[in-house]
């Protein structure tokens, strides 16, 4: 049984617990955040033994096997290492950091010890990645030539401005799934070989809030990804080959339990689904992910979800995006 220790009491830490609690080999043992009150709903809620306001109190526990860190990420970087040092092995929410100053210290706190770590982008772990990869790596799927994808939600007015805007809180998942296609489709080094151009809005708080961006990379694949915190909820993500065009029909970034589906169209016959269907959804499948590797003694995920390196270009990629739409 995996003893998860929860540092945050925000509205991602409820889909957590719930798949904490879903999972017969995990259990959440304690809690801390700043809100006494809202602690104290959050450990009747779901059953936690102990809820303390002191993290230092948490990360000293020997109740506690792993910690999920569910903070606004510019904290990221300070508490993990903070847990890391603890000797507590670290889930922590994305984005990694909000600048590469602090991805940066993060990675050498990691780096410095044996303990596992990944960052917390949920969709990675679900069976629907799984198939995308297992799709992208068939030779008669073609070779790619272009990617777009964009994503929108209208969270600018509940977000914590500290948080760096859209792009660290929706782009890190176009950009992510852009990372995962090049990597695997055109080699490890393909996605970091690249020029861009982009264009944003800045918000009240200085933050980007809409952008768009064109991508070519080296090896002559084109992408564009769009990025916006003040209107919508809307997804789009696709990939076009030598053979063809595929689709995601169903949100990409948040797989929930039940059917998840891909449109393949081929140049040369007719379109067919491609439907992955499970009974859990991707928080539960991350949850079962850190089991495995903590079980197997492993300090890093597996693909498709993000080793430290994947984590640090995708950080990358996302500042260099910032820096270009205020460009």
């Amino acid at each position: 049984m995996l003893r998860w220790g929860i540092v945050g009491t925000g509205f991602i830490s409820h889909a957590m617990l719930t798949a904490i609690a879903k999972s017969d080999r995990s259990k959440a043992t304690m809690i801390t955040g700043r809100n006494e009150a809202t602690l104290s709903q959050l450990q009747t809620q779901y059953g936690i033994a102990q809820a303390t306001v002191d993290l230092s109190e948490m990360l000293a526990s020997d109740q506690v096997d792993v910690v999920y860190i569910a903070l606004p990420n510019h904290l990221h970087a300070d508490v993990t290492a903070a847990a890391l040092a603890a000797g507590k092995p670290v889930l922590c929410e994305k984005s990694l950091t909000t600048t590469m100053q602090d991805a940066k210290a993060l990675a050498t706190a990691v780096q410095q010890c044996d303990l596992f770590f990944v960052e917390g982008l949920m969709y990675l772990a679900h069976p629907l990645m799984a198939q995308f990869m297992s799709l992208m790596r068939d030779p008669t799927f073609g070779e790619l030539r272009s990617v777009s994808g964009f994503y929108a939600a209208d969270i600018r007015q509940v977000v914590n401005p500290a948080g760096g805007g859209t792009l660290y809180n929706l782009g890190c998942y176009p950009a992510s799934l852009l990372q995962l296609v090049v990597q695997t489709m055109c080699g490890d080094a393909a996605f970091a070989a690249r020029s861009m151009t982009a264009h944003g809005n800045v918000n009240a708080d200085g933050n980007i809030q809409d952008t768009s961006l064109s991508v070519r990379f080296d090896n002559g694949v084109f992408a564009t990804l769009q990025s916006s915190d003040s209107h919508g909820m809307a997804f789009g993500f696709e990939i076009i080959t030598t053979k063809g065009a595929l689709r995601f029909d169903t949100n990409p970034w948040l797989p929930d339990a039940g059917d998840s589906r891909m449109i393949w169209r081929p140049f040369d016959g007719p379109e067919r689904a491609i439907v992955v269907s499970d009974a859990n959804d991707a928080f539960y499948h991350q949850i079962r992910m850190v089991e495995r590797a903590l079980t197997s003694h492993a300090t890093e995920a597996q693909r498709p979800s993000p080793r430290l390196s994947d984590s640090l270009e995708i950080m990358q990629f996302l500042t260099d995006w910032d820096a270009a739409a205020r460009g």
